[in-house]
């Protein structure tokens, strides 16, 4: 009985819990506004790209996006059929009927064997968004678009199409879309003129990182734990994490598996310390940490 419970309670750490960060809140806005200037927009429609580098909370924010507006319509028509919200990754290396598998492996459409030709499968995609109503799609990993290569073009164009024949806001998320090629040319240029940009990036050290902490921490569900550890660690976990927003759930997740498993049943500097995030909040932490001056 008990090893159950502790495995629902694992399982239950091991999903991300969604903090509403001030970026979180900007997109989900910023997303909103842009799909009510859309609704009867008939020409090209504004679309929205959250560029940042990794693990800042670009796809979660991605997803809220998507989870708030698709409640919003269900509560406005409930029991209807409707598909409010699509999710696609861009494919890598992509192609035009590599994109159009993406949404139709999303819609659940029957198989489509290598008779269907791009146009086919596209075609299909796009009935099935239009009668579904679907008026919000979210493309992540945009910075494998490459409009600096002919295979980004092809890409490119395709989506083009996508955006020009389905009543519905494109949002895309990528890293550092900037500097990825997403932005070159004519096509790029045409991209950027249709698109508000929303850059996500570490937090500072501040009121809303420690509000972040406290948030995390009230989602643990831990017997011994003393409240406020965490958020007394906060100087510690933002030179560990370098204030990135996914370095840090995950700090404080695995720690409140490894707090069950050694049935210590409690967040601690120690257990903290013990936990490894990626290499890359690591070798800023090491970094940051080695340029402290020294004391005593």
């Amino acid at each position: 009985m008990r090893d159950a419970y502790d495995e629902a309670r694992i399982a239950y750490h091991s999903e991300l819990q969604v903090v509403r960060t001030s970026t979180v809140k900007d997109i989900a806005h910023q997303g909103r506004l842009l799909t009510l200037l859309n609704q009867r927009e008939h020409g090209a429609r504004r679309g929205l790209i959250v560029s940042g580098e990794w693990t800042t909370g670009k796809t979660t924010a991605l997803k809220q996006l998507g989870r708030l507006h698709e409640l919003r319509v269900r509560q406005r028509y409930p029991g209807s059929d409707r598909i409010p919200v699509v999710y696609i990754t861009a494919p890598p290396k992509g192609s035009p009927r590599k994109l159009a598998m993406e949404f139709a492996r999303f819609l659940g459409l029957p198989l489509i064997g290598p008779r269907h030709n791009t146009i086919d499968v596209t075609s299909a995609v796009c009935q099935v968004l239009i009668e579904a109503r679907t008026d919000l799609v979210l493309v992540d990993e945009i910075h494998l678009l490459n409009h600096a290569t002919i295979a980004g073009e092809d890409l490119s164009d395709h989506l083009k199409y996508f955006t020009e024949h389905l009543p519905a806001t494109f949002v895309y998320a990528g890293i550092n879309v900037e500097q990825s090629g997403l932005f070159t040319g004519i096509r790029g240029k045409q991209l950027a003129g249709r698109c508000v940009l929303v850059r996500t990036g570490p937090f500072p050290l501040n009121a809303e990182w420690r509000s972040l902490i406290a948030s995390m921490e009230n989602t643990v569900r831990l017997h011994r734990h003393e409240p406020n550890t965490p958020v007394k660690m906060a100087k510690y976990l933002h030179q560990r994490t370098g204030g990135m927003i996914g370095s840090l759930s995950h700090l404080i997740r695995a720690a409140a598996i490894s707090a069950i498993l050694d049935q210590s049943e409690c967040i601690t500097r120690a257990t903290i310390k013990s936990i490894r995030i990626d290499h890359s909040s690591e070798s800023t932490g090491q970094g940051r940490a080695s340029s402290l001056p020294r004391t005593g």
